[in-house]
């Protein structure tokens, strides 16, 4: 998510799955879609048939592999590396799309001439606080703050020209050298992707875990970013970063703020330190230009969905109501404060942390420091009975579990949002079993009985939740209700409101998600339910197919699928155009028309201020190839933390930034004692820790065992075969699986070694 939020100005997927049938060219890293999205790579399958090339990176020969038309093995971790030289490779030999790139990045403006990078760090590093200092990170800019810009790109400090020199460290022989990949294949796979350069052709980008589970993960999603704003395939059909999600409401989950510091709509969650006050927030967290200019609007309307009346002017809209951070709680920040005794109390739904967090036997260590644990599942989970463990005597843990079944996706109503961030709403099928019931009732039940408890209270910690509007039925909760809310309404008369343009900051509307807003613009209209499909030989926009956020828009920042003058690069595949015959409806000439929603102000003319504006979240409206991100405003290439390989770009081994946990129970390996390079991956048939999967005979039967997957020349070192018992260790622990001796792994030589 940061990566492509700092990049483009959200964090989600640019297209859907359905527009990757439009791209000339795929390329998987970080993923293995043929078999994690069986389903979905059918629109991979599409594209390949219509002539688009399938390009494979990865470090095992999988089933995505198997059907690509190049396939490229690299060393796990390397990938900024690879990505860094396409990089390389498409400036060298000047593949860009040179008018995209001036027009709709910040590739020409001019930097502080001050900032630099030199042998791993970039300027301002302190090596005493571990940080850096980024006053130098920052644009040249005019007595009125506008950036200043050489549109020919030979300023040495232009964005351009510093991403050149940044890069060029970055050769094929480089990749060879680190990555492992034979300097003949990556060529091939850069000069294939490059070709997308040109604007009549489009290239798309899949990745998942295997880009964001590194200690550098949104720096690699930034490389990949940059890459294509380089070859002008962002904004376009059959372009785009897809990211694929494990299941099928991650995206729905992020956009109604289950991250840690996100608020719903992607507003950041207030900090105690520098958010006292609701001044203070909007202030700090409101920018001078882009479309967050109208984060008070959204903020003030969310805390008058959750507050309602408490939410008034006169009272800060009950901004004291919301939680402030004051410490980071990211998953492994959750366990650690777990471990060391300063959460009592932990409810787990969906997810099964004793099995799926990167130091499980802390995790599970963690748990046993709880007064009282709460799991909400299908199955008992190794969550659930961490205290029968290996290694733990029962009588010793003192944490209360309560273990409450849950329903099914068949056996509950509601909506889901996929990850191209289409809202669409399912229909209950089945009566869940027994006492199973469903989440919406879990969260009903705990808010009603929890205002019981505090009813007639006058402390002011109980204030929030008694305050709480919450009408949704007593049971079952109406989530048709709960939509209505997340839409918006005018508090005056309850009206949905039709989007998130006539939102306000003066308590005259509630939202519960701005981004959501235009999901139910009238009553008894839910868009989520709409099912009209486009003619399957069309573009596949598909605006008539459940609801698309922003207000149905398919494909984010369209502008850029035209070109300045607002004519489409790709005729064949256009999805916006200037028509300035077009009449507006208050009867004045000119507006943009096409297949899909602008992401724009639909009268803006192309040669209007903003009007070659794609990205509309970003301040300055233009593609980040340059933002000042902690990690630094350029990607570059760490080693993994227990990496057995030196760094061979720099002095600095592993990102200098990376969380390195200091518990007893977070231990670090050395090369001389743990030399093998791993992967992990997923299968189609076992889903990520199994409560569902292992709970299903014929999926069993189908993967039986934890198997460690080898090449033969491991093997036959290590002196096992095929089928053999062996023992996979680290530094926090080991796991017995059955040996799977394949040709799918290959040693990797990097220079001498191997």
């Amino acid at each position: 998510m940061p990566g492509l939020g700092t990049s483009f100005g959200r964090g989600a997927m640019t297209n859907h799955w359905i527009d990757v049938k439009n791209a000339d060219a795929i390329l998987i890293m970080g993923s293995n879609a043929a078999e994690n999205h069986p389903i979905a790579f059918k629109w991979v399958l599409e594209a390949k048939e219509r002539g688009a090339v399938l390009l494979s990176v990865d470090p095992r020969f999988t089933r995505t592999s198997a059907l690509a038309d190049l396939y490229a093995p690299l060393r796990s971790g390397t990938d900024i590396v690879f990505l860094g030289a396409m990089i390389n490779h498409v400036l060298r030999n000047n593949l860009f799309q040179r008018e995209y790139v001036v027009e709709y990045t910040n590739a020409s403006f001019l930097l502080d001439p001050a900032f630099g990078f030199e042998d791993g760090y970039f300027t301002g590093w302190d090596p005493e606080k571990k940080t850096y200092d980024r006053a130098t990170w920052k644009y040249q800019v005019d007595a009125d703050g506008t950036p200043l810009q050489d549109k020919t790109l030979k300023d040495r400090n232009t964005v351009f020209q510093h991403l050149r020199r940044h890069f060029a460290r970055y050769t094929p022989e480089m990749v060879e050298r680190i990555c492992g990949t034979p300097k003949a294949e990556f060529l091939k796979v850069g000069h294939a992707f490059a070709a997308t350069g040109r604007p009549e052709k489009a290239g798309t980008m899949l990745y998942a875990m295997g880009w964001t589970q590194h200690t550098k993960g949104t720096q690699l999603i930034r490389t990949a970013a940059i890459l294509q704003l380089l070859l002008g395939n962002i904004g376009v059909a059959g372009g785009g970063i897809a990211a694929l999600r494990g299941l099928s409401n991650v995206q729905g989950t992020t956009d109604m703020g289950l991250l840690w510091n996100s608020l719903p709509g992607y507003l950041t969650l207030p900090s105690a330190k520098a958010h006292p006050t609701l001044k203070d927030y909007l202030e700090k967290e409101t920018p001078k230009s882009g479309y967050w200019v109208n984060r008070p609007k959204f903020f003030v309307s969310l805390l008058k969905a959750w507050y309602g009346e408490a939410a008034s002017k006169d009272k800060d809209f009950a901004f004291h109501f919301v939680p402030k951070v004051g410490a980071s709680f990211t998953h492994m920040d959750l366990f650690e404060a777990m471990y060391a005794g300063k959460i009592k109390g932990f409810i787990v739904a969906g997810q099964n942390p004793a099995v799926s967090g990167p130091n499980s036997t802390l995790e599970r260590k963690a748990l046993e420091r709880l007064e009282w644990l709460v799991v909400r599942d299908l199955f008992e989970t190794e969550t659930a009975a961490f205290w029968k463990g290996p290694g733990v005597d029962p009588v010793k843990v003192q944490t209360e579990v309560f273990l409450l079944p849950s329903s099914t996706h068949l056996e509950r109503e509601g909506s889901y949002t996929n990850s191209g961030r289409w809202l669409q709403w399912k229909w209950k099928a089945v009566d869940p079993p027994g006492d199973a019931r469903s989440d919406g009732w879990f969260a009903n039940q705990l808010a009603q009985r929890l205002k019981a408890l505090y009813a007639g209270s006058t402390a002011l910690k109980d204030q929030p939740i008694l305050s709480l509007t919450w009408d949704y039925g007593k049971d079952e909760p109406d989530l048709e209700k709960v939509l209505a809310e997340v839409n918006g309404y005018t508090t005056a008369d309850g009206k949905p409101v039709r989007g998130f343009a006539v939102l306000t900051d003066d308590g005259a509307t509630a939202c519960g998600n701005w981004i959501y807003s235009g999901v139910l613009p009238a009553e008894g209209q839910n868009r989520a339910k709409s099912r009209k499909a486009d003619p399957p030989e069309s573009l596949g926009i598909n605006a008539g197919w459940g609801f698309s956020w922003p207000v149905n828009r398919r494909i984010l920042y369209n502008r850029a699928s035209a070109d300045p003058k607002g004519q489409p690069w790709n005729k064949e595949k256009a999805v916006l155009w200037w028509d300035p015959t077009a009449e507006l409806p208050d009867g004045k000439k000119g507006k943009w028309v096409g297949v899909d929603v602008p992401d724009f102000r639909p009268d803006l003319a192309p040669d209007a201020k903003g009007g070659g504006n794609p990205f509309i979240m970003r301040p300055d409206g233009k593609g980040a190839i340059f933002v000042a991100l902690a990690e630094g405003p350029f990607p570059e290439h760490y080693e993994p933390v227990e990496s057995p390989v030196p760094n061979l770009l720099s002095k600095v081994q592993a990102n200098p930034l990376a969380v390195v946990y200091k518990a007893d129970l977070d231990k670090l390996g050395t090369p001389e004692e743990f030399p093998i390079v791993a992967t992990t991956y997923r299968l189609t048939e076992h889903l990520h820790t199994g409560s569902i999967t292992r709970n299903l005979p014929w999926l069993v039967e189908m993967m039986p065992n934890l198997f460690c997957e080898m090449s033969k020349e491991l093997a036959n070192e290590k002196g096992i075969k095929n089928g053999d018992a062996v023992i996979v260790r680290s530094a926090r622990g080991e796991v017995r699986a059955i040996a799977a001796v394949t040709g799918r792994f290959k040693p990797f030589k990097l220079g001498d070694r191997v």
